[in-house]
């Protein structure tokens, strides 16, 4: 009698379209096929056979390798823009930065106070003016 294994987390199961392949699987296939094989047939008549059959394999091979790496399940295109982030955009060094309640009451209350003597003070300038008009 046959067995099967059946995977016990079923969440990492794809659904397979056409010759046990994935959706994302046949359109990185296809495009790839797009791109190589008619630079085969355009360079196998100049460059020769072989020279055009490797050409055709570094032209396909980006193609291949986004249909089929998948670590952790993500694909190479999200892993590539985690892997650019972290070189290229974020900074280089992040400081520890703790948000401390009381000292952002301690400003607060410092605020409070620099408006109040704001406020005072306009009083003050406006009675000054006041008395001087009079």
């Amino acid at each position: 009698m046959a067995y099967v294994s059946v995977p016990k987390d079923l969440t990492r199961v794809k659904s397979k379209v056409l010759f046990n392949l994935t959706k994302r699987q046949l359109l990185c296939f296809g495009a790839a096929l797009l791109v190589g094989v008619p630079l085969f047939f355009l360079l196998r008549d100049s460059t020769g056979t072989s020279t055009a059959a490797l050409v055709m394999i570094l032209a396909m091979l980006p193609g291949f390798l986004l249909a089929l790496y998948e670590k952790h399940g993500q694909p190479l295109e999200v892993i590539a823009g985690q892997m650019i982030q972290t070189l290229f955009i974020r900074p280089k060094e992040r400081p520890y930065q703790t948000n401390n309640l009381y000292a952002a009451l301690m400003r607060q209350n410092l605020m409070e106070q620099e408006v109040k003597a704001i406020v005072q003070n306009g009083k003050a300038a406006k009675r000054k003016k006041k008395a001087d008009t009079r």
